[in-house]
């Protein structure tokens, strides 16, 4: 039987789309499994991008030329992508951003400026990576605004009772991880959005891990803003996607000012665009909205159903072989969960598990994973993570697997 082909799914044509899965680390065949960080970028993701910089270059929305109108043509093509692709119901609630840490930033920007006043709360996660923490304190120390924590369960579900009895008539708003880039977790935002929205409070989901693993309908989930990064979801880096629903974008301000977000501008008063374009000042990353209308084009020739099935087929192949490992224990046993592990390897700090791994070709991600009140929830400093693809193989979780246990072997 070839391992190679899954779910229907021919792993070995699509891992020749990938060129750098081809190349050799420390004289080792490259095992790539720091998705969660950043995936690679398909062939054809990479030749759309040269293609603009080769034969279409110039900037948008401000030329009567014949290569202003064929970029601006190509780049608003990538925002009527992205608009399908989560089923947003409007063109102009997509908002490019340059990632969803700008993402979040933004609207924590703009919601001080108008919505929050002293007193209120702003509900958060225990999970949550860095930006959907700082993002929100900055301007909470200015606006008296308090942060509260929903915890999380040992086995990294999110304590549901708990939440309930946060929100109260004093939070202002929810944003939380869709699934977690530690734990793997997938949290109930649907839940969690009707709960909010019984009491009139708006969410925002961080969908950075979720979208390129799992069917967004940002109408369905009925969530209030939505982001979301390029770089995770086989796109380029430099890019992402603030989703919002229109009736909060309308009267939003903006937080940047410069070319393109307005309308006219003395200086007495400025006008400011229309929506999307009130939150896109200044000449935008083109080649990467471009390069994630193709990152997403690529994701749908294999079918993101086919691509969530044979990542959770790896999942389930590596916690089987790992989770019996002697002195080796994985943080995070949600019952619904993505395909990330992180590992914890008795008195062997993750740096030297990774350090290790890499010289034998096996690239994870070993540190606090930009979620250290997670780490401090868990009384440990840091995790090995391995986190998978639609390219990754049963093979390569074998080499995994052989990698730690010389990782013991040398710390025996």
């Amino acid at each position: 039987m070839n391992t190679l082909l899954t779910n229907d799914l021919d792993i070995a044509k699509v891992r020749e789309e990938f060129p750098i899965l081809s190349r050799q680390v420390h004289g080792k065949p490259l095992v790539f499994l720091d998705n969660g960080a950043s995936s690679q970028m398909p062939r054809s993701v990479q030749e759309r991008i040269r293609l603009y910089h080769s034969n279409e270059h110039a900037n948008v929305h401000r030329g009567v030329h014949y290569l202003s109108q064929t970029a601006t043509d190509s780049y608003e093509k990538a925002r009527v992508t992205v608009q399908n692709f989560i089923h947003a119901k409007h063109e102009e609630e997509i908002i490019w951003t340059s990632g969803t840490t700008d993402a979040i930033n933004t609207v924590a920007a703009s919601l001080a400026q108008f919505y929050f006043k002293e007193g209120d709360e702003i509900l958060l996660t225990e999970m949550e990576h860095h930006a959907n923490i700082v993002s929100w304190q900055i301007h909470a120390v200015s606006k008296g605004v308090k942060i509260k924590v929903i915890p999380v369960l040992d086995n990294g579900e999110l304590d549901l009772d708990a939440f309930e009895n946060l929100l109260t008539d004093k939070v202002k708003l929810v944003s939380l991880v869709h699934i977690s880039n530690v734990l793997g977790t997938v949290n109930p935002v649907k839940f969690v959005i009707d709960r909010a929205h019984e009491k009139g409070i708006p969410v925002l989901v961080d969908g950075a891990q979720s979208t390129p693993h799992s069917k967004i309908d940002v109408q369905h989930l009925d969530c209030d803003f939505f982001v979301f990064s390029a770089h995770k979801m086989y796109g380029p880096t430099g890019v992402g996607v603030l989703y919002g629903k229109k009736e909060w974008l309308s009267k939003m301000p903006p937080v940047r000012g410069g070319g393109d977000m307005i309308m006219e501008v003395s200086f007495e008063k400025t006008t400011y665009n229309e929506l999307p374009y009130k939150f896109e000042a200044g000449t935008p990353n083109i080649s990467g909205a471009i390069g994630l209308g193709a990152a997403i084009e690529f994701i749908q020739s294999i079918g993101l159903e086919k691509m969530a099935a044979h990542e959770h087929d790896l999942l389930v192949y590596a916690t089987s072989i790992i989770e019996p490992m002697q002195g080796i224990s994985i943080l995070g046993t949600a019952k619904e969960k993505a395909s990330i592990i992180s590992l914890i390897m008795d008195e062997i700090h993750p740096h030297d598990v990774g350090t290790i791994l890499d010289m034998e070709g096996i690239a994870v991600r070993a540190g606090h994973h930009c979620a250290q009140p997670l780490m401090t929830r868990f009384g440990i400093p840091a995790t090995s993570r391995a986190s998978f693809a639609v390219y990754n193989t049963k093979e390569e979780i074998d080499a995994l697997v052989q990698g730690l246990l010389k990782v013991q072997q040398i710390f025996a």
